[in-house]
């Protein structure tokens, strides 16, 4: 029984991620995702589908798209080099720190609204008993 690929077109990937097909197209012509073709038909695989869901993270995380299809070239190669892996682990580490950053950043902003919150509603409780 021969193992039948699952395989994707470019109306069910639009409509399962929420994107537009001109953003899948786009994001082709950026070597991101790569289809096969079937005449004018986009044929996306298994792994164009997983390589579409980390760059729509990637890029909510802050991660631009050229810096994506770096880490996807880096990790794509055949021959790794040493240099090609430590340029991988420095873009990590350096995203891993930009996102630490823009947590404690998030947990600070939290931390003053819930402290504005407080108040508003507590000065509208003094209002009210007036």
């Amino acid at each position: 029984m021969p193992n039948k690929e699952v395989t994707y077109s470019i109306s069910e990937l639009a409509h399962e991620f929420e994107i537009t097909p001109r953003t899948l197209r786009h994001y082709e012509e950026l070597g991101l995702l790569a289809p096969r073709r079937k005449g004018n038909t986009r044929i996306y695989s298994h792994k164009d589908r997983f390589r579409l869901a980390l760059t729509i993270r990637g890029k909510r995380l802050g991660f631009s798209l050229a810096e994506m299809r770096e880490l996807f070239e880096l990790y794509d190669a055949e021959h790794r080099s040493r240099p090609q892996l430590h340029s991988m682990i420095a873009m990590i580490a350096e995203k891993r720190a930009s996102l630490r950053q823009q947590q404690e950043d998030i947990a600070k902003v939290l931390a003053e609204l819930d402290a504005a919150d407080i108040m508003a509603r507590d000065t509208l409780e003094k209002i009210k008993h007036h």
